[in-house]
C-alpha cells in the first residue's frame, strides 16, 4: 500500500504546528474553499468524534461538519459545502487544525484522501492519498496516524514524514488509540491475530502484544498517559483492563450476559471510573481498582509528567492495583467461583443510564462525576452519578443538536 503526500509551505497554527514540503511529496491537489449551503433541513449525521480532552466533539454531516463544546453545551462553528459530506472529522485539541476525510458521496473530497484543514485560513494545507478507503485518523500534537483496513501509517506532524508502518488484522472499524500526555507516546491498534492488541511505546522503543480476548476486538481505549488499556470483544459482555507495559490483566468488569455491540469505552482522567455504551441502550459506569497516583493527568505540566510515568512504568502490576475493594456489584456466591459460571463472580456496573436501543452513542467523562453522552440520533446528554452509592444516573442536560435519523458509523 502506498500513499502520496502533498503539503503547503510555511503554515503555522496556534499549536505551533508547521507544515513543510517533504522531499518525497506528490503533486499538490487543488482545493476550493468550503462553500456555504444554508439548507439545513435535509442534513444527515454521518459520524461523531471527541477531541483529545473530550471537552469538544465534532460531527460529520452529509453537507460538511460542525464543532460543539460540551461544558457548557454550545455549537462553536459549522462549515457547509455543496459537494458532499465528511465521514471523519478529527480535531487537534481546540486549535484551528482539523483532519477531514470525505464520505462516499463527496464529489470533491473522496474517502481515500486525508485532508489537513486550517480553519483559521479556510484552506487545505496538506493531504495524504491512499489506494484504499481511510478507516480512521488519530491525532496528537506530534503525530498524525492514518488507519486503513490492514495497515496503519504514523507520520510526523511537523514535516509529514512517514515514521512507522504497522500491519494489522482486518480492521474495518479503524480501531486505533493514541496517548495524549506530552511526555508519553503510546499507540494501541489490533495485532495480527484475532483478539490481540498491539501496543507501541514509541518513546521507549517497546512493542507489546496483548492477547486480550478469544474473539475479535470491537472497542478499546487508552488512559491519557497510555499506561492502561481497556478492551472489549465483539461478544460485548466483558471489558478488561491491562497494563500496557507488561500486558498484565489488572481487572475485568461485566457489561451483561447477552451479546452486545460495544460502541465506546471511556476512562476517567483520574482513572477511577470506566464508562461503556452499547446497542442495548444502557451506559454503564464501573469502578476501577487502579491506584490513583497524583492529580488528574490532563492537568499535569511537562515537569510532572516524567515522574509519574517512571513511577507507573514498573514491570510489576502491584503499583497499578488498588488494595481497596471495588465498588462494583459482585455475586455473594463468589466463594463458589470454581463451580458456578464465571459471571457469578464478575464485577457488575456501579451506575447506569438508559437510552434508546440500537442507536449509537459515544461517552466521555465530564466535570464533577458527570458523563457526557452523544448519539447518532443528534442528541446530547449530560448525566451525573453518585460516586458513593451508584445506581441510576440523573440527567442534568439534554439537547437535540441535530434532528436526523440514526445512522451507524
Amino acid at each position: 500500500m502506498s500513499s502520496t503526500v502533498s503539503t503547503s509551505r510555511g503554515i503555522h497554527s496556534p499549536a505551533r504546528l508547521a507544515m513543510h514540503e517533504s522531499p518525497d511529496s506528490g503533486a499538490s491537489g487543488s482545493f476550493s474553499p468550503l462553500e456555504p449551503d444554508t439548507n439545513d433541513s435535509e442534513t444527515e449525521l454521518l459520524s461523531l468524534f471527541w477531541n483529545q480532552d473530550n471537552g469538544c466533539f465534532s460531527a460529520g454531516t452529509s453537507n460538511g461538519f460542525r464543532i460543539y463544546n460540551c461544558e457548557p453545551f454550545k455549537e462553536t462553528f459549522r462549515r457547509d459545502l455543496k459537494s458532499g459530506g465528511f465521514k471523519i472529522v478529527e480535531m487537534l485539541f481546540r486549535c484551528n487544525i482539523l483532519v477531514l476525510v470525505g464520505s462516499g458521496d463527496n464529489s470533491q473530497y473522496p474517502p481515500n484522501k486525508v485532508m489537513i484543514w486550517n480553519d483559521h485560513q479556510s484552506r487545505c494545507i496538506g493531504e495524504f492519498s491512499f489506494r484504499s478507503e481511510v478507516c480512521a485518523v488519530k491525532l496528537r500534537r506530534d503525530r498524525i496516524v492514518v488507519v486503513l483496513e490492514h495497515k496503519i501509517y504514523a507520520y510526523n506532524f511537523m514535516d509529514m514524514k512517514l515514521l512507522h508502518q504497522i500491519e494489522t488484522v482486518a480492521n474495518p472499524r479503524g480501531l486505533c488509540c493514541l496517548s495524549h500526555h506530552p511526555n508519553t507516546s503510546v499507540l494501541a491498534c489490533p495485532g495480527l491475530q484475532r483478539g490481540q492488541v498491539r501496543i507501541e511505546h514509541f518513546g521507549l522503543n517497546v512493542t507489546k502484544l496483548i492477547n486480550a480476548h478469544d474473539s475479535h476486538i470491537a472497542c478499546f481505549s487508552l488512559t491519557m498517559d497510555g499506561l492502561l488499556l481497556a478492551t472489549a470483544s465483539n461478544k460485548g459482555t466483558l471489558i478488561r483492563i491491562f497494563n500496557t507495559m507488561d500486558g498484565t490483566h489488572l481487572q475485568e468488569v461485566r457489561r451483561g450476559v447477552d451479546r452486545a455491540e460495544i460502541y465506546s469505552i471511556a476512562l476517567s482522567p483520574n482513572v477511577q471510573w470506566l464508562a461503556a455504551s452499547s446497542d442495548k441502550g444502557t451506559v454503564h459506569i464501573f469502578s476501577l481498582r487502579v491506584r490513583v497516583l497524583g492529580e488528574d493527568l490532563s492537568a499535569h505540566n511537562s515537569a510532572q509528567g516524567p515522574a509519574m510515568f517512571q513511577q507507573n512504568s514498573s514491570n510489576s502490576p502491584d503499583p497499578l492495583i488498588s488494595p481497596n475493594t471495588s465498588a462494583n456489584s459482585s455475586s455473594s456466591l463468589s466463594f463458589m467461583r470454581g463451580v458456578l459460571p464465571k459471571y457469578f463472580s464478575s464485577e457488575w456496573s456501579f451506575a447506569q443510564f438508559h437510552l434508546p436501543e440500537d442507536t449509537q452513542f459515544i461517552t466521555a467523562f465530564g466535570s464533577q462525576n458527570s458523563v457526557i453522552i452523544v448519539g447518532m440520533d443528534g442528541s446530547f446528554h449530560k448525566c451525573s452519578f453518585d460516586p458513593v452509592n451508584g445506581g441510576e444516573m440523573v440527567q442534568q442536560e439534554y439537547v437535540r443538536f441535530l434532528k436526523t435519523e440514526s445512522r451507524p458509523r
